[in-house]
């Protein structure tokens, strides 16, 4: 799906101030309430907005080591089986499959160096897990961010 110019400073307003109500949204957009109300309501339902929840930091609840974790699975029943019980483990964050060598990445995160060694002790018991590989992050320098695709929207799309 692809969005308009009004989308996409709609996405943008929402992300820098995700608490603005649709009427204040439309009074800073300059359109109707209800244009505001039914351009959420089409993004949302279409999946190009995902959540309305608020972003929370793990390190300011205590899990100030973040790590990627590189799987090699059983291919013998697929991706799901094992998707399904790293779901289980609080600290994994995410879960992609890949291509490559290696078959998933997780994303986790774990309250230090020796509770990272307990995180992927769980991953590693998930049963299709063969091998692990896992790297520390040291730093984000460039945090997850989607605004600047939501900006890329060619000018002159109708509003």
């Amino acid at each position: 799906m692809t969005i308009d110019q009004l989308d996409a400073r709609l996405i943008a307003l929402l992300a820098q101030e995700p608490r603005l109500g649709v009427l204040e949204c439309s009074r800073r957009l300059g359109v109707a309430r209800g244009t505001v109300q039914a351009r959420l309501d089409r993004l949302t339902a279409r999946g190009v907005i995902t959540g309305f929840g608020p972003d929370v930091a793990p390190a300011a609840l205590g899990y100030d080591v973040m790590a990627f974790v590189t799987l090699q699975i059983r291919q013998i029943s697929g991706h799901d089986p094992v998707a399904d019980q790293l779901a289980g483990i609080p600290q994994v964050l995410e879960v992609h499959t890949i291509t490559g060598g290696d078959d998933m990445h997780c994303r986790v995160v774990a309250r230090s160096n020796a509770d990272l060694q307990q995180v992927i002790d769980r991953i590693v018991e998930v049963r299709g897990v063969v091998r692990t590989s896992s790297v520390i992050a040291l730093d984000t320098p460039v945090p997850y961010r989607i605004l600047p695709l939501v900006r890329d929207v060619p000018r002159g799309e109708r509003d």
